[in-house]
């Protein structure tokens, strides 16, 4: 059966994450640990799923910056800083193919739904600001499937609220353990590689590689 429902991951798939070094630099801290930051806070939240265990995304972020700022020289205190990062995820662009890919997709009759590991509230933010929410049938979260991609219960409850079957829908993300688990749940799988890099051979291939939303909008059209 053809894709009816296309699911984004958020942080990263649609949000650009680049600004987040300058929150880091806002603190004197170092650019470089931004990245450190984030896939620290992926690897921590994966644990947990792997152990059967969640907890939000934004408490294990916060634990993971407060690690890594712990001996850093910075301008205020470790509690100010902690928030100062967690807030830039509320100032986050979309990367500059989302809006256009977004509109084409929904123009081409496909149900579009989000589920990210972080929080409603940021992907509600972010597909708001740009104007993009009223394209988007479902914004989820995996605080509400109980436990973290790429665990199967995650996609299995995205499939749940879209009432549909785990064949039915298409998981869209940029990172390959995300598509991994997502196939491994029975979903067709979209890697967005905007860089033009190799994708591991320890995971399973995608079904569809396309180097941005606009083309994944013409593979599927």
């Amino acid at each position: 059966m053809a894709v009816q429902t296309v699911v984004f991951d958020v942080n990263e798939t649609l949000s650009d994450m680049r600004p987040m070094a300058g929150r880091f630099t806002d603190l004197g801290a170092p650019a470089h640990l931004a990245p450190l930051w984030f896939a620290s806070t992926l690897r921590e939240g994966i644990a947990l799923a792997a152990s059967g265990d969640s907890q939000p995304f934004a408490t294990v972020a916060a634990e993971v910056a407060r690690t890594l700022l712990t001996g850093v020289e910075i301008d205020r205190d470790l509690d100010a800083a902690v928030r100062h990062v967690l807030d830039g995820f509320l100032a986050l662009p979309l990367h500059p193919d989302v809006a256009d890919g977004v509109r084409l997709l929904s123009d081409a009759g496909l149900r579009l739904v989000t589920l990210s590991n972080g929080g409603v509230p940021v992907a509600e933010k972010l597909l708001g600001d740009a104007g993009l929410r009223g394209h988007f049938a479902h914004v989820l979260s995996v605080d509400d499937a109980g436990i973290w991609k790429p665990a199967p219960g995650a996609y299995a409850y995205a499939a749940r609220v879209c009432e549909a079957d785990p064949g039915d829908l298409l998981m869209v993300a940029v990172h390959p353990w995300d598509l991994h688990g997502a196939a491994r749940a029975g979903l067709a799988t979209a890697w967005v590689d905007r860089e033009g890099l190799p994708y591991p051979g320890h995971v399973r291939a995608p079904d569809h590689t396309v180097r941005s939303l606009v083309d994944l909008a013409a593979r599927l059209g």
